[in-house]
């Protein structure tokens, strides 16, 4: 075969001189020399054109992907990206340094002996390390020995060692967070959490805390991955609390001294293309609940961002396979012991759910739809409610259904019939029980009506290209007869066993606006309204009637502009009872704005706002109002939340002064000081919302 022709260097220069014998090539005055991705300027260089080894001199700059190295001398092999560089600068994102030798041994890879670095472009940076030698592995980790770290733009003071200071560059967390404050529960706090890279899979955090009213806690996190057997993380923090909060009674008999903690444990493995296993398990000790009731809680004391997604937080193993060759069927597995004895749990031990989408049967228009479940759950009481209260139940149900989608002029028909059939174990007095039988029948009618629109207009900063609008009519009817065996008979565990006859018809219709903007067809509007007329039968006497109107708008007139809402609107007596709107304005990443509105008729009226701003580079703020205006008995009116942020950007780092005040949990003040290289934290206490639902309650950073 012929052999491909080799690349050759492009080389400028004042003056290029090429002596045939050596096979070098000389090249003086402002020399730039291109090849494969990677410059090099320098001000003399000599290169070989077979080896393509060159050796530079005066001012050299080397720019490649990975970052940019300025040297004195350089001995560099343009083919292999190796070389060595003499009092060498460096950028390797996203470090700054300097180093008096440096070998680049590969593409991705260079060692810098006696160096000193920072995350700070400055000549004299806000803070440096000084390092003996660091192996750098570009965009993956970096590794120092013998470290001398110093803070303070023009001091050359060290004030910490570290003998090895190992950094991932993929995670975007600093080496060391430390964040003051004070709050209502905790008093004056400083949590700390200092990062640790065992080997480049398995790394984490060592966690020291200290809390006014609770004493020191401690613990740590291991996050891992294994090629083989997937990835996950490991949580343990402990404490020896000493309350000296006013929680508890002064008496001198009452216990104030208290063990809690708590291990977490999560991964994930995909075992193939079609099968992953997921698995969490939670273990809380916590004898200050066991001592003094259910009002403590020990992710509500310690982790109240954890404790709002979920107060107890189930164990489980969940095994999911995917059948490609069954239309995309599924099996999943789920065992899901109590690992906690405080709090009650539905154990599933085991539930098995088998999942067959509408699949065509052979080349006919008839689709075949398999939904099967077996299972024993076991509802277990919290401690110390009595075990005779728990319920225990096998159960194996599957719903059966045959459809034929159809087309008739400009309608979609798809009519269907099915069957579930459910085993029970017993009945609700612990008697033998036959199967429940249930019939399903039904159909969806529906057709797209459009028409296009010569509308073009930029008015009011609309940019509007020809408009289509799209009226989608859908009516569905769904019935199925009243079960063979009641629900008051069965033991009630989920929706299954809780079915009863139904006989009605949903009435929907979506409006849509469409337009084109650089070529592409986006959403400037949607409009659905929806509501099920139920017929009155003998098993349905409340029926005959139209259920309450839904309603859901999404705007979007322009890039930076959204609104979102839904509402229930009650027929029978003409005024609305649930609105939920979000109105939300995304001028740039760091100037947003968001106002969402919650009204429930005869309860929570709750306005939030946010707004998110940057006044100039050094400066932004932060807001975040909630307030209610609800008069119902078990809500407070009047201001629930507020918080107020201001972030002072100090170049290679920033630093956000947070005041948050809530009318329940009291007053919280707190400082975070932030790498810009490595924003994230490890911290999650503050309270604010992201588009697109302002509202909603979650970290800011």
């Amino acid at each position: 075969p012929e052999t491909p022709p080799k690349e050759g260097i492009s080389i400028n220069a004042d003056t290029v001189e090429y002596s045939t014998d050596s096979k070098n090539v000389t090249a003086a005055g402002n020399v730039e020399i291109l090849y494969k991705g990677t410059k090099l300027s320098c001000q003399k260089i000599t290169v070989n054109t077979d080896t393509k080894e060159g050796f530079a001199e005066g001012g050299v700059r080397l720019d490649d992907e990975q970052g940019i190295i300025i040297a004195e001398k350089m001995t560099y092999n343009f083919q292999t990206k190796a070389g060595v560089m003499i009092d060498a600068q460096f950028r390797a994102n996203p470090y700054f340094g300097k180093a008096e030798r440096m070998h680049k041994l590969n593409d991705i890879q260079f060692v810098a002996m006696r160096t000193k670095m920072s995350t700070c472009d400055f000549d004299h940076p806000h803070y440096f390390i000084k390092s003996r030698k660091v192996d750098f592995y570009m965009g993956e980790k970096i590794i120092a020995k013998d470290n001398l770290i110093g803070g303070g733009q023009y001091s050359h003071i060290p004030i910490l060692y570290l003998p090895e200071f190992n950094k991932s560059l993929k995670k975007p967390f600093m080496h060391v967070q430390v964040s003051p404050g004070k709050d209502k529960y905790w008093g004056y706090y400083l949590l700390s959490a200092w990062r640790y890279n065992l080997t480049d899979s398995i790394s984490g955090n060592l966690l020291l805390d200290y809390r006014e009213l609770f004493g020191i806690s401690e613990g740590f996190t291991t996050n891992y991955t294994n090629p083989k057997f997937g990835k996950g993380d490991f949580k343990f923090y402990y404490t020896q609390e000493r309350d000296k909060s006013k929680d508890l009674s002064s008496a001198v008999d009452v216990p104030k001294v208290f063990e809690r903690y708590l291990v977490r444990w999560r991964h994930k493995w995909d075992i193939d293309e079609n099968t992953n296993w997921i698995s969490e398990y939670y273990r809380i000790v916590d004898s200050k609940r066991q001592l003094h009731g259910s009002t403590f809680n020990f992710l509500k004391d310690y982790f109240y961002r954890e404790y709002e997604k979920d107060s107890t937080p189930p164990s489980y193993v969940q095994i999911h396979r995917l059948f490609n060759n069954l239309g995309n069927s599924s099996l999943d597995l789920v065992v899901s012991p109590r690992a906690n004895r405080w709090y009650s749990q539905l154990e599933k031990i085991p539930e098995m759910n088998f999942n067959m989408p509408n699949t065509p049967i052979g080349n006919s228009r008839l689709y075949f739809q398999d939904v099967t479940q077996f299972a024993n759950y076991n509802y277990k009481n919290a401690v110390p409610s009595p075990s005779t209260d728990d319920l225990s139940m096998w159960r194996f149900d599957t719903y059966n259904q045959f459809s034929y989608p159809m087309r008739a002029l400009i309608f979609n028909i798809s009519p269907f019939v099915g069957n579930r059939t459910t085993y029970y174990d017993c009945d609700n007095n612990g008697s033998a029980i036959l199967p429940r039988i249930i019939f399903y029948s039904g159909a969806e009618l529906s057709t797209k009506l459009y028409k296009v629109l010569n509308v073009k207009t930029g008015a009011f900063g609309l940019d509007i290209d020809g408009l289509r609008h799209i009226i989608t009519p859908t009516i569905r009817y769904n019935f199925n007869n009243q079960p063979s065996i009641l629900s008051s008979k069965l033991k009630q565990i989920d929706s299954v066993d809780a079915i009863n006859t139904n006989n009605s018809i949903t009435f929907e219709l979506q409006n849509k606006l469409q337009t084109k903007r650089d070529n592409l067809t986006v959403d400037l509007l949607d409009f659905r309204i929806d509501s099920s007329y139920n017929f009155k039968s003998s098993a349905n006497k409340a029926g005959g009637t139209l259920s309450d109107f839904k309603l859901y708008l999404d705007f979007w007139p322009y890039t930076f502009f959204s609104l979102h809402s839904d509402a229930t609107f009650d027929r029978r007596e003409h005024k609305f009872t649930l609105i939920n709107a979000d109105l939300n304005f995304n001028f740039t990443p760091d100037r947003r704005i968001g106002l969402g509105e919650r009204y429930e008729r005869r309860g929570s009226k709750e306005t939030t706002f946010s707004i998110d701003w940057r006044i100039n580079p050094k400066w932004k703020f932060g807001i975040y109002e909630r307030y209610q205006f609800g008069n119902a008995p078990d809500l407070s009116k009047g201001l629930r939340e507020q918080q107020y942020s201001l972030v002072r950007d100090m170049h290679c780092w920033t630093t956000e002064l947070t005041y948050n005040i809530d009318k329940f949990k009291g007053h919280s003040l707190w400082v975070v000081f932030r790498l810009k290289a490595f924003p994230e934290l490890q911290f999650e206490f503050d309270q604010q919302y992201h588009e697109p639902r302002p509202g909603a309650q979650t970290n800011y950073q």
